[in-house]
């Protein structure tokens, strides 16, 4: 058995995997808060972070009726770009800052002038460093909270924190280190003469930690953890990675032909390239994979909160909500939302708020603004896949994963926006499942140097028929045209903000 953790904004999940028999004995779950302020700020206590973790874990080895003695290894999944910075003496020095915190926009613009822009930072890193990377979030502490950053002595992704509070080790896998902003996906390793331009002294340098490849062992448990978790003292941890290359490795995207779409708190969309295929589009970040390639991936930074920020405006449970968008048309009578509630990162807007076009007073509708608010973060979705088909990115069918993939109406909206196929993973917790098969993965390669990620995947990842949903010929055709009304507003502000 093997168990997997998906660390993600809004809560940590647990899943306890079989992965001979590719069959999910045990889940769990437990919430997180957000740290919000006007100013961008998006922060966690990482405290949170374990307290959620030590209650997934026994939920779900309760859920499963086994020993935690019988776990063999351990994958911990958690969001990208966050900053944990740590004292000497191993303790957090402040809240994380997280992959929505854009609080550090404007140092993340002056790193970005220096590199020579976009494409200046495309050619040295492969991606486009943006408004949520790590990078620019150390600039910002060390401007705003010097004293605590003279103190640092490690530089943490918050799956790496995780991972050390494991074990006791600092270190770092190929895939979580691409979203910093100072490590190179082509070569594979940090970029310390970045970090140099933000401190000199090399201290930041001096507290990267040790990078590794996704298929290579953090350590094993420390005794003590161990027995506070009732888990074996024995048991790997593995390498791990953050949500989206995790989510790739449970959706079985590890090859090239797939596409996975995750329908979370933010929208994220990815597929498998087997070398480094930089673009020069710098919305899309070509990641490394935690399975060995590269993961040219696209992020939307409001999708489910920008859902619920109308159905708490409304006073609408889910149930609700979803009747409302369907007694709206294709469009919803002329109404738009671009829901930029936290900036955006795709289309790249990251000083833009949320705001409604075309309203009158015929078309203002309860209906109509639930309708308007699904198809505006579809739409930011979609901004994003022509980018990925343009890279050469193509499937059959979408791989749909995530808290929103299992609403059946979103679901052919999503296949008639895109003009494609979508299904379901059977198993909707793509990151935390993936987590576990390749903390299976690590443990077979110990006796086994050549054991094979694409066979434990085959036995545990698969697609729901019953979800499919094909795309629809009028519907298509009808949101071709409201999709050009929503690039035309989006164009406009671009010309607004710069």
């Amino acid at each position: 058995m093997f168990l997997g953790i998906d660390c993600g904004t809004q809560g940590t999940k647990a899943l306890l995997l079989d992965a001979a028999t590719g069959t999910v004995l045990g889940e769990g779950s437990a919430s997180h808060e957000l740290i919000s302020g006007p100013n961008g700020r998006r922060e966690q206590a990482t405290e949170q972070w374990i307290e959620a973790f030590e209650k997934a874990t026994a939920t779900a080895l309760a859920q499963a009726g086994v020993k935690g003695a019988a776990v063999l290894g351990i994958g911990v999944s958690g969001q990208q770009h966050g900053l944990v910075t740590l004292g000497a003496e191993g303790r957090v020095l402040r809240p994380a800052k997280l992959w929505c915190d854009t609080e550090s926009t404007a140092e993340n613009q002056r790193l970005l002038d220096w590199l020579g822009g976009e494409a200046g930072s495309l050619r040295r890193l492969g991606v486009a460093i943006a408004p949520g990377y790590t990078l620019s979030k150390l600039l910002w502490m060390k401007e705003q909270h010097p004293a605590l950053f003279e103190r640092i002595a490690h530089v943490l992704l918050p799956h790496d924190y995780l991972n050390y509070w494991l074990t006791g080790r600092c270190c770092s896998e190929y895939g979580d280190a691409s979203g910093t902003g100072y490590f190179d996906v082509r070569k594979r390793r940090w970029d310390v003469e970045l970090l140099r331009h933000i401190d000199p002294s090399g201290h930041l340098e001096a507290a990267l930690p040790e990078l590794i490849e996704a298929h290579q062992p953090v350590g094993y448990l420390r005794p003590d953890l161990a027995r506070q978790l009732g888990l074996n003292p024995n048991a790997l941890v593995a390498s791990g990675g953050g949500d989206n290359m995790m989510g790739a490795i449970g959706t079985g995207n590890i090859a090239p032909g797939a596409i996975t779409m995750s329908l979370g708190t933010s929208g994220t969309l990815y597929g498998y390239c087997a070398e480094p295929r930089i673009n020069s589009q710098p919305s899309v970040a070509t990641f490394c994979s935690s399975s060995g390639g590269w993961l040219p991936l696209i992020c939307t930074m409001n999708l489910t909160n920008a859902n619920g920020a109308i159905r708490e405006l409304l006073q609408l449970d889910l149930d609700r909500f979803n009747a409302l968008v369907a007694q709206a048309p294709v469009g919803a009578e002329g109404v738009t939302m671009l829901p930029f509630l936290n900036g955006e990162r795709v289309p790249a807007l990251p000083q833009a708020s949320a705001s409604l076009h075309g309203l009158t007073s015929e078309n203002l509708t309860r209906a109509n603004l639930c309708r308007a608010v699904l198809e505006g973060v579809t739409f930011g979705l979609r901004y994003g896949l022509d980018l990925l088909r343009d890279c050469g990115i193509h499937s059959e069918r979408i791989r749909l994963i995530g808290g929103g993939a299992k609403n059946p109406l979103w679901r052919q909206i999503i296949a008639d926006v895109m003009d494609a196929p979508v299904i379901c993973t059977t198993h909707g917790e793509a990151a935390a499942l993936g987590a576990a098969i390749q903390a299976a993965w690590c443990h077979a390669r110990q006796d086994d140097p050549q054991a094979s990620l694409e066979d434990i995947c085959e036995r545990c990842v698969s697609l729901d028929e019953e979800t499919a949903v094909r795309p629809d010929t009028r519907a298509v055709a009808a949101y071709e045209q409201v999709y050009r009304r929503y690039r035309g507003l989006v164009n406009g502000l671009h010309g607004q903000l710069g």
